[in-house]
């Protein structure tokens, strides 16, 4: 029995410890099926993950093929630091693995490295990342990690269950690894599920994506959508 999923269908959403920005004037914004990610633990809990294909489409649609093939079932947390960040997607376990499908090019944003955020990792290459990514447990010294933003891909941020992200065993690896049990989208666990309330909007994000569309429509001459949840910041200029 997924909880997480259950408290979802049933409306009982109750959203994470999260560092996101949150504007009382801001307008409700849906999340589609199909960018939400229920993940089960191997120890009874379970997380909901938010992407953001507007921000990096590529990596999220890596991610919904992976999970729709049943990739990550069974996959451990290799690497848990404490204080900093959980990284999982390697099937092998050692850090060195991925999928067998190509490399991705880097789609990096302005969006802070903070609690809850979802990124990818990479090799040493910028256009390395191919199906591991890491959580972050915990805001940087000075709100962010400076160290990543910019340089690592975000796809996603937790919005439930983050007390549960708190409690996957740490190690470099750890001697009882955490375990994803299962991982798919919404939209296909719960195909009739209409969507979900976004617990609040992300700094950065709306402008950012706006610019990304921009640059589709350049790129292509033509009006591309690329599935843009707007309003998602109260403030357009901030980056």
């Amino acid at each position: 029995m997924r909880f997480t999923a259950l408290a979802l269908l049933m409306g009982t959403m109750v959203f994470a410890d999260v560092a996101v920005a949150q504007d009382a004037t801001a307008p409700v914004v849906t999340i589609t099926p199909e960018n939400v990610l229920l993940v089960d633990f191997d120890n009874d809990t379970s997380i909901v993950i938010e992407m953001f294909p507007d921000i990096a489409p590529l990596h999220v649609e890596r991610i919904r093929t992976l999970a729709s093939q049943g990739f990550y079932d069974g996959v451990i947390f290799h690497r848990v630091i404490d204080g900093f960040m959980a990284q999982t997607g390697d099937p092998t376990g050692t850090g060195r693995g991925g999928s067998d499908l190509q490399d991705l090019p880097a789609e990096f944003s302005p969006i802070a490295h903070q609690r809850g955020i979802v990124s990818m990792a990479r090799a040493q290459e910028l256009d390395s990342a191919n199906s591991q990514f890491f959580i972050m447990l915990a805001d940087g010294p000075s709100g962010s990690w400076s160290q990543l933003d910019g340089q690592y891909t975000v796809w996603g941020r937790v919005i439930d269950g983050m007390e549960h992200v708190d409690g996957i065993r740490k190690g470099e690896p750890p001697a009882n690894p955490t375990r994803i049990l299962r991982m798919r989208t919404l939209a296909s666990e719960y195909p009739d599920f209409a969507g979900m309330d976004s617990p609040g909007p992300v700094p950065g994000r709306t402008a950012f994506a706006q610019e990304r569309a921009e640059q589709f429509d350049s790129l292509f001459e033509t009006d591309v959508q690329i599935d843009i949840l707007t309003p998602v910041l109260a403030n357009p200029n901030q980056r």
